[in-house]
């Protein structure tokens, strides 16, 4: 296949949420207690809603930056590229990339919408309130950001989590809407909440499997990441994110959730090529410990079979993933871009993408990069779109005026005197108020 003939659907982008997302999205009565973007004495900006503060962390905007000005420090709108929060340029720089289809996480709201849950777990505020702002977020996500070009995103909501009835109600209304897919957190325990083995949830995992709405883990989303230790080089740090994603993994091959709900989940933005020895190890540990540990699935399947039904794989990059994706459930494998995160292979994806595609057969290029996608998050661009427009090289035809170029901010660059460590980003993340688990890639 050539590259222009491909069509990719990314099941994992971002987006950087304008100044004015909740205007007209939330009840008149309610406008003044909307959260506001504030720019402090320092220049900086932040969201601020219930005594908390939002900032747009480097690492989440630097498409179009060179790689020497990635960086923890707050970024201005001013000076991240009009693609990461303006949907008109965001179309651009996806038909520049030619990508057709895009699924963008939160930012400020954070993974799981933590933004709105924090104070209500706090009892600072009525969660009543909490909802009304959450759902006018998703109502902006889902009727806003992805309805104004039809065909080019899928939807993806946040859910109340501090109430399992509301979050079932809130997946069951916006699947009316078209909306099959809902961000979770890896691991709710360690936001404060009950563990997914808990029937605490069991409301929003039958609401899911009613609606075929697919539950989204995107590594960080627990506010943690794997750190060794303080003084460990950040790259460390970075280097286990997308493996840190096993630990989600095997809480759910083992919990209740997949035999007793037919939903699915997405390991979003975990990559692939540790799965094969995954699979083996769950397995393993079930042949020689069941008889002592009370483990059972249903109809003699295995654990890996519970995963190869239920589990989405997803991926940015990942060369010895593809090189043995027969051992993985190859109708579930999806692609990811990262737009516009530090991970991100815009705007090469389509040749980055080829080097690891190339010798496999048209099918399961097609499979990979858009059909999966399409099928498991119930995703029909071909409805708005014609088929023939949807390929990179037709994409790409109408983005030849779009500048790709590295473009510097114009700051002055000091480079580190050190290896930057892991305790020099929790600093930072402390002094903007953010958990180290939630910068960018």
């Amino acid at each position: 296949m050539n590259v222009e003939d491909m069509i990719l659907v990314s099941v994992d982008d971002h987006v950087v949420e304008p100044p004015d997302m909740y205007e007209g999205h939330v009840p008149e009565q309610f406008k003044d207690e909307a959260p506001k973007l504030v720019t402090k004495d320092d220049g900086t900006e932040e969201w601020q809603w219930q005594g908390q503060a939002a900032t747009n962390i480097g690492l989440n905007a630097v498409a179009g930056r060179p790689p020497e000005e990635y960086g923890t420090e707050p970024a201005s709108f001013a000076e991240i590229r009009p693609g990461c929060y303006d949907i008109h340029e965001r179309i651009k720089d996806m038909n520049a990339n030619g990508v057709l289809g895009s699924m963008c996480f939160p930012s400020h709201a954070q993974f799981c919408g933590q933004f709105f849950a924090k104070p209500v777990q706090a009892e600072i505020v009525d969660p009543s309130l909490a909802l009304t702002m959450l759902r006018a977020y998703n109502d902006w996500h889902i009727d806003e950001w992805c309805g104004t070009y039809p065909g080019r995103f899928i939807p993806l909501q946040l859910p109340p989590i501090w109430s399992p009835d509301e979050m079932a109600a809130e997946v069951r209304r916006n699947a009316e809407k078209g909306c099959r897919a809902v961000t979770f957190s890896e691991n709710p325990a360690k936001l404060g909440w009950p563990s997914i083995h808990d029937p605490h949830w069991d409301p929003f995992w039958k609401a899911c499997a009613d609606t075929e709405t697919v539950i989204c883990l995107h590594i960080g989303s627990s506010s943690e990441v794997v750190i060794t230790s303080p003084e460990a080089p950040l790259n460390v740090m970075i280097t286990l994110q997308p493996m840190n994603i096993v630990q989600a993994a095997s809480d759910l091959v083992w919990s209740r959730v997949l035999k007793e709900f037919p939903v699915r989940f997405a390991l979003s933005e975990g990559g692939i090529g540790w799965i094969p020895y995954f699979l083996e190890r769950i397995d393993y540990v079930y042949e020689h410990h069941k008889a002592w540990t009370g483990s059972t699935f249903p109809d003699g399947k295995r654990p890996s079979d519970m995963f190869h039904e239920r589990i989405i794989t997803c991926f940015i990059d990942d060369a010895f993933g593809v090189e043995n994706r027969h051992h993985l459930n190859l109708d579930h494998i999806t692609w990811e871009c990262d737009y516009p995160h530090s991970d991100s292979t815009w705007p090469f994806a389509p040749e980055t993408a080829m080097k690891y595609l190339a010798d496999l057969p048209d099918d399961e290029i097609n499979k990979i990069t858009h059909e999966n996608a399409m099928r498991l998050f119930s995703y029909d661009p071909y409805r708005h779109i014609p088929k023939e427009q949807c390929t990179v090289g037709a994409l790409r035809a109408q983005a030849t005026d779009v500048d790709t170029r590295p473009t510097p901010s114009g700051k002055e660059i000091h480079p580190p005197e050190k290896e930057v460590t892991i305790l020099t980003l929790m600093e930072a993340m402390a002094s903007m108020g953010k958990p180290a688990g939630e910068q960018g890639e």
